[in-house]
């Protein structure tokens, strides 16, 4: 039997399919970074969600630890560099919330370009504004999708059922992949210049924080409203926030944040900006598929047979 410290809610299927193998099931939520390192000692397996930062000094309290889980996509919270010389296998699940980010990509991008929680909040406050609140069609607009991996090729195929015309970055894949999705491939900078509304679907990494900064920005069209649910850091807030203030850009729709929570983000108080705490992944269907494959994976992890989804 191997104790699995648990720091963060997972779905209640995938704690008793660990219990049911025979594992300590240790659920600690709320932990401090103090705490978290003091948890962890005598634990073979650590299952996270985004909040909980596993850096050097939770991997160098854990010297019992063979496998971190990250019950969603991404793994910038996650020392993987660190871990992997220490010999601890590092283990996502990749496909549980591809359904959900899509599908709040289109809600906020719809939320932006009908003003929709704008108008909500001026009619809950007793304000019937109907005229200030004018939006925008999708219909016939140009979508420029930066990434065109599985979250971002649904983005796509959804853009075009609102009878838009896409366009995509994404250096990984060919023309003949995007043509999948109907997806024109250009280059950012182009991309940038020709879309009516932006899509962010991009992982956090050195190449791609501060992707959108303010020169990107700067060759966009005044119509652009652009949208993120993927990580928070490839748009630069400071460089966003000023833009949409300055009429630059027509707005954004921002799900993740440099700095989360996000009490303190440049993008709060924006006019022209829709914010919401990271729920991309926030859907039943989606926390459900993440807390399965994650004891999945730690559990092939612990049993020291192959795992499918390690990123290390």
């Amino acid at each position: 039997m191997k104790r699995v410290l648990v720091s963060e809610t997972i779905a209640e299927a995938g704690l008793d399919l660990l219990g049911s193998a025979g594992h300590d099931v240790d659920v600690q939520l709320g932990l401090t970074p103090e705490g978290l390192c003091e948890a962890v000692v005598g634990a073979s397996a650590l299952i996270v969600r985004s909040a909980t930062q596993v850096d050097a000094a939770v991997l160098a309290a854990g010297t019992d630890l063979v496998v971190v889980g990250r019950a969603g996509v991404g793994v910038d919270n996650v020392d993987v560099a660190e871990a992997s010389s220490r010999g601890v296998t590092v283990v996502n699940a990749p496909l549980s919330n591809v359904t959900s980010a899509a599908e709040h990509s289109m809600a906020l991008l719809l939320a932006q370009a009908r003003n929709v929680p704008q108008a909500h909040a001026a009619l809950q406050a007793g304000r019937w504004e109907r005229s200030q609140w004018q939006g925008v069609e999708l219909a016939g607009k140009t979508l420029g999708v930066v990434g065109l991996g599985r979250i971002g090729s649904l983005v796509a195929q959804r853009g075009l059922a609102f009878g838009m015309t896409i366009v995509a970055h994404d250096p990984y894949i060919t023309q003949e992949i995007a043509d999948k999705v109907n997806a024109e491939l250009i280059e950012l900078e182009e991309l940038m210049a020709r879309s009516d509304f932006v899509t962010m679907h991009l992982l956090k990494t050195p190449e791609t924080i501060g992707l959108i900064n303010a020169d990107m920005l700067a060759k966009a069209k005044p119509s652009l409203r652009i949208v993120n649910v993927s990580r928070g850091g490839v748009i630069d807030e400071e460089a966003l926030a000023s833009a949409v203030r300055s009429g630059t850009i027509a707005g954004a729709a921002i799900d993740v944040f440099d700095v989360e929570p996000a009490l303190d983000s440049p993008l709060l108080g924006v006019d022209g900006i829709v914010v919401t705490p990271h729920l991309g992944a926030n859907t039943a269907e989606a926390q459900h598929a993440a807390g399965i494959t994650i004891a999945e994976q730690v559990k092939l992890a612990l049993a020291g047979e192959p795992v499918p989804f390690a990123v290390n």
